[in-house]
């Protein structure tokens, strides 16, 4: 290797009158341990490097996309010399308190294209968008790709795409970007995510994974420097102010054949041409749903992450109406005697006319709301990611009361019951909240420092004065409705529950679906996590929370891949499967005899069976 690149070196320079370097830096991981001494350390190291035309930072900026850690690594990189690109990493949206909607204003976008030497470079984000599901090129990601590709028509112009996560499988929609990129005379791939520098190929195309910023067990960290020649690219690993190592990888520019893809799997629809569910009508949004449904008659309402919130006729899917907040939105909107609630990453919960969608009040909090609002006797109750939790007149959009010592973020639906308000927060905090005075009755903590282990994320389940509560370390916990003592807590390795759950038609059994795709029941009067009932069902490995309903025939069990499956409650056969998409499946509404399902990838469905 080495021999080859002292007589590259000794080709006239003029074959390679293109030649540029660019720095590739990611995963700094800014508020974690070291991240943002090693991002200083970097940033000082480029403003010293020679030739360097510009730096690709590709995600994973921060440790959990807090507002404040953003802010950090802004004031850090604004000290860089060099133009900067950067996209978000999982790391900067699944966890963040604005919704991933500060990443964009701190950085002015979340995706990127431009032009240098002739060379295209095309960058988007991965999300997850607040879910703990496979990463995903958001919708309106790819409604933007295909408007920039329309207007740069050339499709000879080399291109270079860059994402945070790979682009296979770990994405649930890989397909559909490599499929745009294709169109263009795409050379390379670039990622991060997985901390270190590995050669792939992602359906023909070379794509090359960059180590991370941050030091782990070495003295300092490191960075990518990449040289672009008129037929090669080079990959060399940058130890910060200390040494520049040999070249770790050297590749051949060409185009890649459009029939490379021939033998990678790709979804597979066949199960829908033999279901007993069929579909009564389709929507495609052109944006990401993170949020669930909600109805009223004759309409539904939902919304995106382009930050609308809109109305669809149940009985025809046409859209109704579309009204546009100021951020993403999260929060699966409720319906109360002609107001739709919902809130929005632009730090607004707004009531709108349930028919014109016409803005009738809008109240601000400090931070974003991702909240879902749970409404009874008019009032509508929701958590933001201020610390405060607030209970709202529908009809008016008057603060009624406000508890402020909420630990973290709220960003799930809260449970009514018992005169209480009962949820979770993104520092493992769980809260029983008085209904008519937002007084604390009560206040739950499972004992973890790491906030990713919170109850935050499930829906909690109520019923014989118990609280029913499963979170990502694995335990389900039933807590005393009254007090809020611990009733009994278990981990079971066999059945890893973690944040989807319901209870059954009948309120017998408490509902959880395992990381490892089963479905297991809980009696709601049992001493411990005494599992009597299992569905046969047998899903792929997947963290995804979404909540599971039911009606008098069934249980819906969503699946991370857009597969929804009707359970039967007596025998826990499966009596049918759908696929949707390749998205995860949010919160679905359950109708009498039909069922309406929306993806995070944007596809709605309403089913009848």
């Amino acid at each position: 290797m080495r021999r080859l690149l002292f007589l590259l070196f000794l080709i006239p320079l003029n074959l390679f009158s293109q030649t540029f370097r660019f720095a590739q830096v990611t995963d700094t991981h800014v508020g974690g341990a070291t991240g943002a001494d090693d991002l200083r350390r970097t940033v000082l190291d480029l403003n010293q490097q020679q030739g360097i035309d510009f730096v690709i930072l590709s995600g994973d900026v921060t440790e959990f996309g807090s507002d404040e850690e953003l802010a950090l690594a802004k004031q850090i990189l604004d000290s860089l010399n060099l133009p900067l690109y950067v996209i978000p990493g999982n790391h900067d949206s699944n966890w963040s308190e604005s919704g991933a909607n500060s990443f964009r204003k701190v950085f002015g976008a979340e995706t990127f294209f431009f032009e240098h030497n002739g060379v295209q470079f095309i960058g988007t984000t991965s999300g997850p968008n607040m879910r703990m599901s496979p990463g995903q090129v958001p919708r309106e990601n790819l409604v933007w790709m295909d408007s920039i590709f329309e207007a740069n028509p050339d499709q000879d112009k080399p291109l270079i795409a860059i994402n945070h996560y790979p682009l296979d499988s770990s994405l649930n929609n890989w397909y559909e970007n490599i499929d745009r990129i294709k169109t263009k005379n795409v050379q390379l791939a670039l990622c991060g995510h997985g901390h270190i520098n590995k050669l792939y190929d992602w359906e023909g195309i070379p794509g090359v994974m960059a180590r991370s910023n941050l030091r782990a067990k070495d003295a300092v960290g490191g960075y990518n420097i990449i040289t672009v020649s008129s037929d090669s690219v080079f990959f060399r690993v940058r130890r910060p102010l200390m040494i520049t190592e040999d070249y770790w990888l050297k590749l051949p520019l060409k185009r890649v054949s459009p029939d490379a893809a021939q033998g990678v799997k790709r979804p597979n629809y066949a199960l829908n041409a033999n279901s007993q569910a069929k579909v009564v009508w389709e929507f495609e949004d052109h944006g990401d749903i993170g949020a669930g449904i909600t109805a009223d008659k004759k309409w539904m309402y939902t919304a995106n992450t382009v930050g609308e919130v809109y109305a669809l006729d149940l009985k025809t899917g046409k859209q109704q109406w579309t009204f546009k907040t100021g951020g993403k939105v999260y929060s699966t909107p409720a319906v109360h005697k002609g107001v739709v609630v919902v809130g929005s990453s632009d730090h607004f919960i707004y009531g709108i006319h349930a028919k014109t969608g016409k803005e009738l009040w809008k109240l601000e909090a400090d931070k974003a709301v991702l909240g879902s609002p749970a409404v009874k006797n008019g009032k509508a109750y929701i958590g933001a990611s201020d610390g405060i939790f607030r209970c709202i007149d529908v009809k008016t959009g008057k603060l009624i009361w406000s508890y402020k010592d909420v630990q973290g973020y709220v960003s799930t639906l809260p449970t009514l019951a018992d005169n209480k308000v009962i949820f979770g927060s993104w520092k493992n905090g769980f809260y029983a909240l008085d209904q008519k005075t937002g007084q604390l009755v009560w206040k739950w903590d499972n004992g973890h420092s790491n906030r990713m282990f919170s109850a935050a994320a499930c829906y909690p389940v109520v019923e014989n004065n118990r609280v029913f509560i499963v979170a990502p370390d694995r335990f389900m916990t039933a807590i005393d409705l009254k007090t809020g003592q611990t009733i009994w807590r278990e981990k079971k390795d066999e059945y890893r529950v973690r944040e989807s759950m319901g209870i059954s038609r009948d309120r017998k059994l408490v509902l959880a679906k395992t990381m490892d795709g089963e479905l297991i029941g809980v009696p709601v009067n049992a001493d411990k996590m005494d599992v009597n009932w299992k569905a046969e069902i047998k899903l792929p490995y997947e963290l995804a929370p979404t909540a599971i309903y039911t009606n008098a025939k069934y249980i819906f069990v969503p699946s991370d891949k857009g597969l929804l499956s009707a359970v039967e409650p007596k025998t826990g056969k499966t009596a049918w499967q759908y696929k949707i998409s390749n998205g995860m499946i949010n919160p679905p509404l359950v109708l009498k005899d039909r069922v309406v399902v929306s993806t995070m990838d944007g596809k709605i469905v309403m089913l009848t069976y």
